[in-house]
C-alpha cells in the first residue's frame, strides 16, 4: 500500500516538475501560466494531452519535438524526475502515509509543496535570467503570511517571534519601493532579502544560516575558478563583472533545500 502511494505522490511530483519548467521559461517574459495552452517555443505548435505527460512523453519523443523536430532541453526531463524524488523524500521524512494522514500532516505537507514551488522557481528564474522575479517574490510573502497565521493558531507557535519576521518584510518592501522609484528597477539585493526571509519563515534560521554559508563557499569557488579562466585568455576588452554572473538566487534555493531534506533525514 505504501508502494503505490508513494507512486502516487511521485508522479504528482512530476506533474509539479513539467510545470516549474513552464513557469520558470513564462514568467520573465510575462506570459500566462495557467490558461494558455502548452506549445513548443521552437515553432510554436500546441502540445498534445500525450505529449504532455511528464517523462514518458520525453522518452517516447526521443528529447525531439514531434513537429519541428528540434532538440528538447534534457533540464525538462531531469527537472520532472528530481521533482518526483523530492516529492518522496518529503512525503518520507514528514512520515506521510496512507494510514497517518489527517488534516494536519495534508495541512503541512500542502505548505511545503508551496514552499518548494517558491524555491524552484525563483532558483530556477534566477538561474536564467539572473533576477529575483518581483511576482515569485510575492507570492512567497503571500504563502509565508498563511504559514505563520497557521504555525500560530494551529500549532501553538510564539507569535512575536513571527510578528519580527512580517515587520522585516515590511522594511524590506519599503526599501524595494524606494529603490524602484529612485532608479526604476528592481533591486537584486532587496530581491535576495525578501528571499531569505521568506527561508528562515518555513525553513528556520539553522538551514538558512547554513544556505548562506555554503552559497558564499560556492560563490568564493567560482569566482576564483572564472578569474583565472580569464586570466589566462588574457583579454584585455571590458568584460561584465563577475559578480553581476553570479546567480545569487539559485545557489540560496539549492543550499536550503539540500540543508532541509538532510536536517528532516537526521531528525527522522
Amino acid at each position: 500500500m505504501d508502494t503505490f502511494f508513494y507512486i502516487l505522490i511521485f508522479m504528482i511530483g512530476s506533474l509539479f516538475g513539467s510545470f516549474y519548467t513552464l513557469a520558470v521559461y513564462r514568467i520573465p517574459k510575462r506570459q500566462d501560466i495557467t490558461h494558455t495552452h502548452s506549445y513548443c517555443p521552437n515553432c510554436n505548435h500546441k502540445l498534445g494531452f500525450l505529449e504532455l505527460v511528464p517523462i514518458i512523453s520525453y522518452i517516447a519523443l526521443r528529447g525531439k519535438c514531434r513537429y519541428c523536430k528540434e532538440k528538447i532541453r534534457p533540464r525538462y526531463l531531469i527537472l520532472e524526475i528530481l521533482s518526483g524524488i523530492l516529492f518522496i523524500i518529503m512525503a518520507y521524512v514528514m512520515n506521510l502515509k496512507i494510514e497517518t494522514l489527517g488534516i494536519l500532516k495534508i495541512a503541512q505537507y500542502s505548505f511545503m509543496v508551496l514552499y518548494l514551488t517558491f524555491i524552484i522557481l525563483i532558483s530556477g528564474i534566477d538561474k536564467e535570467n539572473r533576477k529575483i522575479d518581483k511576482f515569485v517574490s510575492i507570492y512567497g510573502i503571500v504563502i509565508s503570511i498563511l504559514y505563520m497565521v497557521y504555525l500560530c493558531i494551529v500549532e501553538k507557535a510564539n507569535i512575536y517571534r513571527y510578528g519580527i519576521y512580517l515587520i522585516f518584510y515590511i522594511i524590506v518592501l519599503l526599501l524595494d519601493t524606494m529603490t524602484l522609484k529612485k532608479y526604476a528597477k528592481n533591486s537584486y539585493v532587496t530581491g535576495i532579502l525578501l528571499l531569505l526571509l521568506t527561508m528562515v519563515i518555513f525553513t528556520g534560521e539553522y538551514i538558512t544560516v547554513n544556505a548562506i554559508i555554503y552559497t558564499l563557499i560556492s560563490i568564493f569557488i567560482y569566482m576564483a575558478l572564472n578569474k583565472m579562466k580569464q586570466g589566462r585568455k588574457r583579454n584585455n576588452k571590458k568584460e561584465e563583472s563577475i559578480e553581476e554572473k553570479v546567480s545569487i538566487g539559485f545557489y540560496l534555493g539549492l543550499f536550503n533545500v539540500l540543508m532541509l531534506m538532510l536536517v528532516l533525514f537526521i531528525v527522522k
